[in-house]
């Protein structure tokens, strides 16, 4: 049974009978379970396919009539992951305390990130929790089959790596230290490629040297994690992610997908379109497109139209112009749902096309690199051996 801490705070009836209490309160399952701190819980990070779980779960329960409290207590008693179980047990105890659902969410951001948090806020106010649940849960399946995709599209490439590692290693601490004995024997010089795979090797087999190497590398990605953090190195990352020629429209095409789709859900749901624009600026992990929304947040207060507002953006080329027409269109008609929700199709569709894309260039981009590298390896290890038979009878 999954461990969970009393709260420090009231919220409401206690747990009981979810197994024995120490001294402070906290309840233990089995004595070989360790137990979960409630800062541990925060940042547990569930499997996806816990999530739409979960998600299904839940729209279900709620559809049919079940109050949210024991549909939580349920889906806990069904979860398999004893850390899950004791965040949705969490939950279930904050909300009968008299919270609500998205604040309960809140305390758990490594769980449930801020679109998911967002969207369930605005389900609350516009009572049309059900409905924004079961399109969360068809976003949820989307993005984990996009995964899924590209996980199956590096495997080949990344055992391609590791063979390439393999001969590469064999054929420099094996086979060519047999050469340069032979070689040195007979006084005679290596060739100048094989010199320099020899001084590699020779790199590569210094403890020290390979020390100072690893901690550069290491002081160096440590940095440069750190400057990605800030603003200035987000604005300059994800400007190059956007702008990579192949690889950037696929990440477009996915940042579009996820706001068009937000938006239709939300506003087809009756949310105000400056509530979802907040959602939106709060899914969307690129800088550029941040910016985007909350200068079209900024416009819209200040009484412009939505499609006049992305075009008086400062990033408006991230959105193409047949979009802001769609839009335009449908802020006309009434309609503007029904558009965001054909154009979310579309860019959908557009995106799988982008991902294949994508996965067809790694392939044969990668064995053009690994191609070369052990290309010039073995011709660095032939040349000594066409020499050998000389070198010998000198």
């Amino acid at each position: 049974m999954a461990t969970l801490l009393a709260p420090t705070q009231d919220r409401g009836p206690k747990i009981e009978d979810r197994g024995p209490k120490t001294e402070n309160g906290a309840i233990v399952g089995p004595p070989s379970s360790a137990p979960h701190s409630a800062e541990r819980l925060s940042k547990f990070r569930a499997k996806s396919n816990d999530l739409i779980l979960f998600t299904t779960q839940l729209a279900i329960m709620l559809d049919s009539g079940v109050i949210l409290s024991d549909a939580l207590d349920a889906i806990a008693e069904q979860a398999a992951d004893s850390k899950f179980k004791a965040v949705i047990l969490d939950l279930s105890e904050r909300v009968k305390g008299g919270e609500t659902f998205s604040k309960a969410l809140s305390c758990y951001p490594g769980t449930f990130n801020s679109m998911f948090i967002s969207m369930v806020r605005a389900s609350e106010a516009s009572g049309r929790m059900v409905e924004m649940l079961t399109v969360l849960t068809g976003y949820q399946g989307f993005e984990a089959d996009t995964r899924k995709q590209i996980r199956s599209a590096l495997t080949y490439p990344f055992i391609m790596v590791l063979m390439a590692i393999a001969a590469t290693g064999t054929l420099m601490f094996f086979v060519l230290p047999r050469f340069m004995r032979i070689y040195a024997a007979r006084g005679a010089s290596l060739p100048k490629l094989t010199q320099v795979l020899v001084g590699v090797s020779n790199i590569l087999g210094n403890f020290e040297a390979m020390t100072s190497i690893v901690t550069t590398i290491l002081i160096g990605g440590g940095m440069l994690w750190y400057w990605s953090k800030t603003p200035q190195g987000r604005r300059v990352l994800d400007g190059v992610k956007i702008h990579t020629p192949i690889i950037g429209t696929m990440f477009v095409d996915m940042v579009v997908t996820r706001s068009m789709r937000i938006m239709a859900t939300m506003v087809n749901t009756g949310v105000r379109l400056l509530d979802a624009i907040r959602v939106i600026e709060g899914a969307v992990d690129n800088y550029h497109f941040q910016r985007l929304w909350a200068q079209v947040d900024e416009k819209i207060q200040d009484g412009y139209q939505l499609s006049e507002s992305i075009m008086l953006a400062e990033d408006a080329h991230l959105i193409s112009p047949g979009i802001i027409q769609m839009l335009r269109a449908g802020e006309k008609s009434g309609r503007l749902g029904e558009v965001c929700d054909k154009v979310s199709i579309f860019y959908q569709k557009q995106l799988e096309t982008s991902i294949r894309n994508v996965m067809t260039l790694i392939e044969p981009l990668m064995i053009t690199i690994l191609g070369t590298i052990i290309g010039t390896i073995a011709i660095a290890l032939l040349l000594p051996v066409f020499r050998v038979s000389s070198v010998i009878a000198h």
